[in-house]
């Protein structure tokens, strides 16, 4: 069926006075609008759905959110994992998300399988915490990250904690394709699942036990800090103001004091253009509370608190904000010396990064004796990564990608916002406790190991045109592999992952090495409308490393502008 078929099958099937019927009678005749919501099924891709809320096979709704998990459901049946370990579920601020998890609920205890449900928003990594930590079969987020407020997702987990990838995504998307949206999904109410042992609410023996987990990640005792180091956090409207405030105050910490307008859960985020902590912008009410109180450093997570990002003071009465490499890096740098003075370092420590994720961090860990190991993009792949360096007798250190996420420690298999702001913060009251600033420790950083600069930049090009020229964009650079040069620079080689590289999986991204030590990569989103730009240079002189980033960056930018 095409666009305007599915539109009128939905007029169809729906109930008459349901809020999604009267929502598609109110854009009859608008083509534009009909063919967005309609010109395709919402995507089952990166661990789970991700889309604008609303009417239609192309969003997030109580159809497409009841079809994903009855194909959930059918898959731990067939793939014989025991009904009784159950499903933990989450979710954060944004709109619908408690009742799409009911609705989860509903529809996997009517399959059989027990269910844990939280009783209030919770930070994604608590909820990966809660998969390992109860032994369950799969975990699910309502959560659509740091996106705009007119989205919503569905994030699953499988039972190692992490997102799920490869078979098992493979999997439970031939298990969805099987269904259509309008079929009838087995549900049991709340009251009646209870009764039957197969939903338990979930409160603060969980929050407990994964608060426990974070503050064992300390890496310095309080004696060796400055637990006065004035700090300035924002869980912008999300799901980390409780669970950071606890950390904070339980460690000893004296001075944190939290952005009162971004405190409580807010689903239209009203305070902020876009709840994206990866955008400076998102920091204008901590920088202004930071002013008031002389903070050294600036915390933000999203939504879900799985990414952290952070502002450092720049020493005139400003703040730098710090991109995911630099914070990566400082975190990788501050955790290895710490472990070696303490001789705790493991022997076999493995660092885990994304392909498109700058190389300070590497020069850290071999520095270290860390041995680096690479993945895709995402988090799902990162920690997926884990039992296999364990298998070959390394101990997990850590992982990180260039878009501020990082996993400090292995039993969350995730981003972990809540364990990187304790560390952020117990990094500042460390190096204030040395008379040090953390740009001063930022920049012995670069006088060590050279200065990395790097730039990132995105096209977002939405609807099915916009997806159509953002794969015009990716034919075009492949096009580049057969040239010299870039812009009077020469290439050296190129790495496209479209159909694997090594032992690393394929994926829709390329990667141009240049002979000048520059590099950058590409490659299509896969939670947004968007094509990624990564670039990197080093050099032992600042300036010729941001140039040399300046001149790639802007050579590639007119060859895919170019593109119509």
């Amino acid at each position: 069926m095409n666009a305007k078929e599915r539109y009128q099958e939905w007029l169809a099937k729906l109930p008459d006075g349901s809020d999604m019927k009267k929502e598609l009678l109110a854009i009859e005749g608008n083509e534009a609008e009909i063919t967005d919501r309609f010109y395709q099924e919402i995507v089952f891709g990166t661990a789970g759905l991700r889309g604008i809320c609303g009417a239609g096979t192309n969003r997030m709704n109580e159809l497409t959110v009841g079809r994903a998990t009855q194909g959930l459901a059918a898959y731990i049946i067939r793939s014989g994992e025991e009904r009784s370990h159950g499903v933990v579920i989450a979710y954060d601020c944004r709109h619908h998300s408690r009742e799409f998890s009911e609705l989860a609920a509903q529809i996997l205890a009517g399959n059989g399988i027990k269910t844990y449900l939280f009783p209030s928003l919770r930070p994604t990594p608590e909820l990966s915490y809660a998969v390992r930590k109860l032994g369950c079969a799969a975990g699910i987020n309502m959560t659509a990250s740091h996106n705009p407020k007119e989205y919503n997702g569905y994030k699953v987990y499988w039972k190692d904690g992490a997102q799920i990838s490869g078979v098992v995504s493979d999997g439970i998307l031939a298990e969805i394709e099987k269904l259509s949206l309008f079929d009838p999904f087995p549900g049991l109410s709340a009251a009646d699942a209870e009764k039957q042992g197969l939903l338990c609410m979930l409160g603060e023996d969980m929050d407990r036990s994964y608060l426990d987990y974070v503050e064992s990640m300390a890496q310095r005792g309080a004696d060796e800090l400055d637990l006065s180091v004035p700090i300035v956090y924002t869980p912008l409207n999300g799901a980390g103001s409780i669970p950071l405030t606890r950390v904070m105050a339980e460690r000893g910490f004296t001075n944190f004091a939290v952005v009162p307008e971004q405190k409580d859960p807010d689903p239209d985020f009203t305070t902020v253009p876009f709840p994206n902590p990866e955008n400076p912008k998102a920091f204008a009410l901590a920088e202004k509370l930071g002013k008031e109180k002389g903070a050294e450093v600036l915390i933000a997570t999203d939504p879900d608190s799985d990414r952290m990002a952070v502002m450092i003071a720049d020493g005139d009465g400003g703040y730098i904000a710090l991109n995911g490499n630099q914070t990566g890096a400082m975190l990788i740098a501050y955790m290895a010396e710490a472990q070696t003075e303490k001789g705790t370092l493991p022997a076999k420590a493995a660092m885990i990064k994304s392909v498109v994720t700058g190389e300070f961090g590497r020069a850290i860990c071999e520095d270290h004796g860390i041995t680096v190991f690479e993945t895709l993009t995402g988090f799902k792949n990162i920690c997926g990564k884990i039992p296999e360096v364990q298998k070959e007798g390394y101990t997990y250190f850590f992982g990180y990608e260039e878009s501020i996420g990082c996993a400090p420690g292995e039993q969350v298999r995730d981003k972990d916002g809540i364990c990187a702001g304790m560390l952020i913060s117990e990094m500042a009251a460390y190096y204030r406790k040395r008379g040090m600033s953390m740009a001063q420790a930022l920049d012995a950083l670069y006088r060590k190991y050279g200065y990395f600069a790097d730039g990132a930049a995105s096209i977002v090009l939405t609807g099915k045109a916009g997806q159509e020229r953002i794969g015009r964009m990716m034919m075009r650079l492949r096009t580049l592999k057969d040239e010299k040069t870039i812009d009077g620079t020469g290439i050296d080689h190129v790495i496209d992952y479209l159909h694997g590289y090594a032992d690393i999986p394929p994926q829709n991204c390329l990667r141009f090495y240049m002979t000048d030590g520059s590099w950058f990569a590409a490659r299509p989103s896969g939670t947004e409308p968007k094509i990624k730009f990564y670039y990197y240079a080093v050099d032992q002189d600042k300036d010729v490393s941001a140039e040399r980033v300046k001149k790639l960056q802007s050579a590639v930018e007119k060859i895919v502008n170019a593109v119509e």
